[in-house]
């Protein structure tokens, strides 16, 4: 593996946490919406990444330092789905929206799941930086063995 794959990885996994802080964002913002006239709610948006290569990482071990190579192959895809969930009821009998029993249906969003979602993206994001220096530091240490130095 070169340090361009090491770049790239921590480039992937930064791009998948930066995100889930938007999708995460996009929910808290959308808490208190209500479910429209049309019946239609807002659905809580979640990041799905999963590995795009078919090879497991236990076939990976079992070729040994063969496979290092292609470790950096191993990348991630993203997607964002909408998650299917009841529209959480609260009694508002004066609301313009309310059903017949006084209800209003706003979205199914929990705000401390998504500020614990978005605190866990930026944990992994700031790894993820963390990552990339120490490979930015390894690089540069290797051009000052190369140049004598």
């Amino acid at each position: 593996m070169n340090y361009a794959d090491s770049f790239a990885i921590s480039a992937i996994g930064m791009n998948i946490e930066r995100a889930r802080v938007d999708v995460a964002a996009l929910n808290l913002a959308n808490a208190n919406t209500v479910q429209g006239a049309g019946g239609q709610s807002y659905q809580p948006l979640r990041v799905i990444a999963q590995v795009r290569d078919d090879a497991r990482f236990g076939t990976m071990v079992g070729r040994g330092l063969d496979s290092a190579g292609s470790m950096a192959q191993l990348t991630p895809s993203m997607q964002v789905v909408a998650t299917q969930g009841a529209s959480r009821m609260v009694y508002e009998p004066s609301h313009p929206l309310a059903n017949a029993q006084g209800f209003v249906a706003y979205a199914a969003v929990d705000p401390a799941t998504e500020m614990v979602s978005m605190m866990s993206a930026t944990r992994a994001y700031e790894a993820n930086v963390s990552a990339m220096n120490t490979a930015r530091t390894l690089a540069l240490r290797a051009l000052d063995i190369g140049s004598g130095a």
